[in-house]
């Protein structure tokens, strides 16, 4: 069977890998980088923009594609799927249609408070600056700002962290409707403090296959300070749930996936296919920070990771429907990415990165390559992500260890790593937080 695989990221080469445990998956890739883990699994590769969908079409057709598997947000925003879907390649990935759960922000808020599904924020959306500013002075408490449209996971500033106060927020209000930033219109959220969480499924339109909770971690530095990144590493549990997750909290957060699938359904006409991801806030209650139309990164290393079960019969099913299950191993794991310094803020110019994946191997984690290229043998980082290395054990402390050693053999310049994900003391801090919450 034919499958294409769109991006070149971390998160599509853990998807390439999935896919080609089976043995009969000819995979064939769309990326505008070169990274050489899909490079060296790939029958041919198109390098382009992932948002260049005529070229990416033309390559399906002439390839003669069963299946499209897409990566990114940004594609699925553009309507990739509608385009392949015309010339008969089922993706799995949502419609554009569909992909406005992550792609607009008021559209996902309006969805919830519409057909009442639980966990919604109170919220506000504008394009224009004084009425905005009407809204923060009126408002009783602290505000999240964020733009409408995708910005990477980079827009979203909180008052009380990255704003110290209201006239902060109305600066950055200013700046988002002047700048055009994430379409040029600014929604307006509570403040939902506690601890995030994802939890992600597959779906087929109706039926959804829930994978293990994750906990990602976007702060730049150790401890979770700094400014946001689009993910500087990420852990799981052998349970499936999280140190401070309860299966109530689980079956809660999974409830308001499926309810959202349904009114997806209702909303657009359309079956949602693909992947679901809902980022979550645990406090004294749980409240629905965001959705994405796709694989969380990192979380996909994650839970890839862990499937026993055959990604290509998912992928399968997910756009013929019949889901019915998944097998994931019970075991821990922790992912932690290599970053050029300034990641998600000013990221150092590219330069040579030297990956020692036999002694990486040999640690027992799990190497993904993310948005490097690979040039005349050798490897250089972009301004994104360079590496993950996901290590898997019976306990957390296990994982943790070996992410660490592993991650030791990725060697460079002007890189650097957080050490503190899933160690034993990040994870007491997180507890402590959590009984402020007498949850």
């Amino acid at each position: 069977m034919e499958f294409l695989l769109i991006g070149g990221g971390a998160r599509e080469h853990a998807m390439a890998l999935a896919l080609k445990k089976n043995k009969d998956v000819e995979l064939y890739s769309v990326m505008g980088n070169r990274n050489p883990g899909i490079l060296r699994l790939s029958e041919k590769v198109l390098h382009v923009k992932e948002t260049e969908l005529e070229r990416i079409r033309e390559f399906a057709v002439s390839n003669k594609i069963d299946i499209a598997v897409v990566g990114p947000e940004a594609p699925l925003g553009a309507g990739i799927s509608n385009l392949l879907d015309e010339v008969g390649i089922p993706s799995v990935g949502p419609k554009k249609e569909l992909a406005l759960i992550e792609t607009d922000k008021e559209f996902c808020r309006n969805v919830m408070a519409e057909y009442s599904i639980p966990a919604n924020l109170t919220y506000a959306c504008f394009s224009d600056f004084e009425k905005a500013c009407a809204y923060v002075d009126s408002y009783n408490g602290e505000l999240v700002v964020k733009p409408v449209g995708l910005t990477g996971g980079k827009g979203v500033k909180v008052q009380g962290e990255h704003l110290k106060n209201r006239e902060d927020v109305k600066v950055y209000i200013k700046e988002i409707l002047e700048r055009g930033i994430g379409g040029g219109r600014v929604v307006l959220e509570e403040k939902a403090p506690g601890e995030e969480f994802t939890v992600q499924a597959f779906v087929d339109g109706s039926n959804i296959i829930p994978m293990p909770a994750v906990q990602d971690h976007k702060r730049a530095y150790e401890g979770d300070t700094g400014y946001n990144t689009g993910g500087m590493g990420s852990y799981s549990m052998a349970d499936g749930l999280l140190p401070f997750l309860t299966k109530e909290d689980y079956n809660f957060a999974v409830d308001v996936i499926k309810k959202t699938v349904m009114a997806l359904k209702k909303k657009t006409g359309e079956s949602y296919r693909g992947i679901l991801y809902g980022q979550f806030m645990k406090g004294s209650e749980i409240k629905l920070i965001e959705f994405n139309c796709r694989f969380g990164d990192p979380e996909t290393m994650n839970v890839l990771t862990l499937l026993e079960s055959d990604f290509s019969e998912l992928c399968r099913h997910i756009v013929e429907g019949g889901l019915k299950g998944a097998v994931f191993s019970e075991l821990a794991t922790v992912c932690k990415y290599v970053v050029p310094e300034g990641y998600g803020l000013n990221s150092y110019p590219p330069c040579e990165i030297e990956v020692d994946e036999e002694a990486i191997a040999d640690e027992g984690a799990n190497l993904y390559y993310a948005v490097v290229n690979e040039k005349k043998g050798k490897l250089f980082t972009t301004t994104s992500r360079a590496a993950a290395v996901v290590g898997v054990a019976d306990s957390l402390e296990e994982a943790e260890e070996i992410a660490e050693k592993a991650i030791s053999h990725i060697k460079g310049e002007h890189i650097y790593h957080r050490h503190d994900i899933g160690t034993r003391e990040l994870i007491e801090k997180k507890l402590r937080k959590m009984e402020t919450f007498g949850r």
